[in-house]
């Protein structure tokens, strides 16, 4: 059975975080934003935040998108589990 937007609990459009996580590097942030903003181009002032581990060895990367459908941030985390930069996306 497949869920429609009119099953969903979410209703649309809605602000919703979307974080990735990955090894503590350079431009891990700037690769999780691009990705993100193929899907969503239209990314507001501050909405994205970055955060290292205590070791300093991961960083996780959150950017609040609008969200238009579900099939828009199913697309969206698809893509970044597809990338071997990314270790986690939630």
């Amino acid at each position: 059975m497949q869920d429609t937007e009119e099953d969903s609990i979410m209703s649309f459009p809605c602000q919703f975080p979307i974080k990735a996580m990955g090894m503590a590097e350079e431009g891990f942030d700037v690769l999780v934003v691009s990705i993100i903003r193929k899907h969503a181009p239209d990314l507001s002032e501050g909405a994205v935040k970055s955060r290292q581990s205590q070791e300093g060895k991961y960083i996780s990367v959150t950017v609040i998108v609008e969200a238009e459908s579900r099939q828009q941030l199913d697309n969206i985390y698809l893509e970044l589990t597809a990338h071997e930069k990314v270790l986690m996306a939630l």
